[in-house]
């Protein structure tokens, strides 16, 4: 089942009960990563599996299921946990390791999250007939054409009406946008599925996504 872990965590963080049967089919991930830190094969005797067992409890409890996935998010929180411990350790050659790791573990988690969206928009652009593949080859590159798709796009965004009849007929107001931007019909054209999908992700809750687009979302 899609996410089914994430939904677990989502039951975990308000049942004791479910949190104990969650946290006890995920002791060896709990153990790995909290060795993956250490850079040292951990067990249950060691500090650092209470550590992680804490931040593991912890993540079960700050997670946002809308932020992605659960994993990714729990390992984030043991590695900061246990990068904590080591610092008041002062344990420096380890902290250095640590850092790195947790650098990593912060990119993974972004990239998971990325990917959802990018999964959770899909069949929302093969409505429009076009797949997420197709942006790079319609994306604006020159800085003037840029400006008019951004233009394109907030026009659309500031106009809810607008945004509903797209949806609705599955097509680019084009003559509305040129009309009322004077942007030319040229450049609406050439870069429709970038433009709507654009207005999507801005309306919709794709966090990371709208990081991409984040010189449009000034204008809007």
């Amino acid at each position: 089942m899609l996410r089914e872990i994430d939904q677990m965590a989502v039951q975990a963080a308000n049942d004791d009960e479910i949190l104990s049967a969650f946290i006890e089919q995920h002791e060896f991930f709990i153990l790995k990563i909290a060795s993956q830190t250490a850079k040292r094969y951990v067990s249950k005797n060691d500090d650092e599996w209470s550590i992680a067992l804490v931040a593991f409890s912890d993540a079960v409890k700050k997670y946002d299921y809308e932020r992605g996935s659960f994993i990714s998010f729990a390992e984030l929180i043991i590695h900061r946990n246990l990068v904590d411990y080591y610092r008041v350790q002062g344990r420096h050659s380890v902290e250095i390791q640590v850092d790195r790791i947790e650098e990593e573990a912060i990119v993974e988690y972004n990239d998971n999250n990325l990917k959802l969206e990018i999964e959770a928009i899909t069949p929302i652009l093969k409505s429009y007939e076009f797949t997420f593949m197709d942006l790079a080859d319609c994306s604006p590159k020159a800085k003037k054409t840029k400006k008019a798709c951004a233009k394109a796009v907030s026009y659309i965004l500031n106009n809810p009406i607008l945004v509903e009849e797209m949806q609705a007929s599955k097509q680019l107001p084009a003559k509305i946008i040129e009309k009322n931007t004077s942007i030319p019909r040229k450049i609406l054209e050439r870069h429709r599925k970038y433009i709507i999908a654009a207005i999507e992700i801005l309306h919709g809750d794709y966090p990371y996504l709208s990081e991409y687009l984040s010189y449009i979302r000034g204008r809007v």
